[in-house]
């Protein structure tokens, strides 16, 4: 019997297990479209090969880096498109770093709005003076 680091197809459960998701993101993904649906076995079993844990690791690591579904289908529609290169999947990530910074930029002024209020809010008396409410 094949050990599990060794075999190429794994159940629904086994493929969920080692891309790190649970069975209901996996089956998400595969609706998505982020995930080819894979062959099944003949007792209709789903059977994913070890490119569609690698698919789904990506996908979870792209999210963990802010990337939305769409766009990391975006990056893997560069990645089958024979005519892509190196740098336009570059400019997506630039496009990504220049959106953080702009939620940062956001993030920012709302720490700034609130400091502002809480330095005003003397912290006693009745909730009708609060300024943070106000």
């Amino acid at each position: 019997m094949e050990r599990e680091n060794e075999m190429s197809e794994f159940t629904i459960g086994q493929a969920a297990k080692r891309a790190g998701v649970n069975i209901e993101t996996l089956r998400y993904y595969e609706r998505r479209g982020l995930v080819p649906s894979p062959p099944r076995s003949q007792s209709n079993y789903r059977l994913y090969p070890n490119e569609s844990v690698r698919l789904v690791r990506f996908v979870k690591r792209a999210q963990d880096l802010g990337f939305t579904l769409k766009e990391i289908q975006e990056l893997l529609d560069l990645r089958s498109d024979g005519d892509a290169t190196c740098g336009d999947v570059r400019e997506q990530a630039l496009a990504k770093m220049q959106d953080i910074d702009d939620k940062l930029r956001a993030l920012q002024a709302m720490r700034g709005a609130l400091s502002e209020l809480v330095d005003q809010c003397p912290g006693r008396g009745p909730v009708g003076g609060c300024p943070i409410l106000e």
